[in-house]
């Protein structure tokens, strides 16, 4: 029979939502803000307060941490991570979780902004939830549930495996994150320093969810250089970078390719942040696809764009500059499904229908796998997440805690 965990994952998700720890892709630093460091620190305190082993707190901000196996046959060593930090998309200061005990089905409200209301006829997995704990913000910022409902229940499988050495088990480990929400979660040297064969990433949304395909990401920087002199004396002179910018975003299709004009297995491209004044400027464009050779279409698509503005204006000067992020699980994950069937089989011994459908986004698993260590994305219950009407339910979240400590048992039956 499975423990219940309710109480606790509510704590810890409370406790670590209320800390502000939102990421910030203009910094070089890793982590990228100071602030991630606060929860970081509490979760290694936590862990050798708990007893885990080895607890570290990694130069470029991970923490890591082993619960030793309790069975002396081999097996392979599983991990499990969540990330730290939030959505720099909308404001993590000073959040103020509210949890609203034995939903009852009808319109939820928020104290710090009256107007803003979470219907079950909007949501219709809400309207399934009746009877469990919800948590929401206060209405004036996210609530940070991604990911920090996967770190309450990474930590609280953790303190349970600690707490009974009776369980058989291989060697776990435990791995916390930053900066995955900027795309920079999985260090080169995590790999390495994680040592474990398979992982898992507690990121994902509703119950049964697991996650073995995502987008493939490059990210673009375009800057354009124009010809700054005074306005009262600008004909013929001036080049004006702004103009420039919001023509090159004009050649783009807008109509297909962006994320609210597609879905499902359709890529994008999204410019999401522009930045400059007439003398020059800089758009941030993040390219995605479930395919490479779409992934390539879309640069390409973006580089030519910017080809057509430079020649009309062969005064400016116009760069695009591509970077990969990270590639779909899947190329890896279907060479070898065991992770994926196992999580499967974890769900339905604990009678949760499993479900897999492509993830329009990514995660630290997707490097991770990338990089060798096959780690697909399990649920945690996170809903409507990087905004203010952000939500989860408590008794979601036990239910991942529980199907964690069940890919522990069945890990601990596999061949090392």
């Amino acid at each position: 029979m499975e423990s219940s965990f309710a109480r606790e994952l509510e704590s810890r998700l409370v406790r670590y939502a209320a800390i502000d720890t939102q990421s910030d892709e203009a910094s070089p630093t890793s982590p990228s803000t100071a602030k991630q460091l606060t929860l970081l620190r509490l979760l290694a305190d936590e862990l050798r307060d708990a007893g885990a082993g080895d607890v570290t707190l990694t130069p470029y901000g991970a923490v890591l941490a082993t619960i030793p196996a309790t069975i002396a046959t081999p097996a392979p060593t599983v991990a499990f991570l969540a990330h730290v930090d939030t959505s720099p998309g909308f404001s993590g200061t000073g959040v103020t979780p509210v949890v609203h005990r034995a939903y009852d089905g009808g319109e939820i409200t928020f104290p710090d902004d009256p107007a803003l209301v979470l219907s079950p006829r909007n949501v219709p997995y809400l309207a399934a939830k009746v009877g469990e704990d919800i948590i929401t913000a206060s209405g004036a910022t996210l609530l940070g549930a991604d990911d920090k409902a996967g770190v309450a229940i990474v930590m609280t499988m953790a303190r349970h495996l600690l707490a009974h050495p009776q369980l058989p088990h291989g060697m776990v480990r435990v791995c916390f994150t930053p900066d995955e929400e900027i795309g920079r979660g999985v260090h080169p040297e995590l790999p390495r320093d994680l040592k474990a064969d398979v992982a898992y990433t507690l990121d994902g949304g509703e119950a049964g969810e697991i996650v073995y395909e995502t987008f493939s990401a490059d990210k673009a920087v375009i800057r354009i250089e124009g010809v700054s002199t005074h306005p009262g004396d600008a004909k013929d002179k001036l080049v004006n970078a702004l103009h420039l910018a919001a023509k090159l975003i004009g050649t783009l299709p807008l109509t297909s390719r962006t994320p609210e004009t597609t879905s499902g297995r359709e890529g994008f491209i999204h410019v999401y942040q522009m930045q400059g004044n007439a003398a020059a400027a800089e758009i941030h464009v993040i390219l995605r696809d479930f395919e490479e050779d779409g992934l390539r279409e879309h640069g390409e698509l973006l580089a030519a764009a910017c080809r057509v503005v430079q020649q009309g204006e062969p005064r400016s000067r116009i760069t695009c500059e591509i970077t990969p992020q990270y590639r779909n699980m899947r190329y890896w994950l279907e060479q070898d499904t065991r992770p994926v069937d196992l999580a499967r089989e974890a769900c339905r011994q604990l009678g949760i229908e499993p479900f897999s459908t492509p993830t329009r986004g990514g995660t630290d698993g997707s490097r991770l796998t990338e990089l060798g260590v096959p780690c697909p994305n399990l649920f945690t219950g996170m809903q409507n997440i990087h905004g203010p009407l952000e939500w989860i339910s408590v008794q979601d979240m036990e239910r991942a805690t529980n199907l964690c400590l069940r890919l522990v048992e069945l890990w601990g039956q596999q061949p090392a």
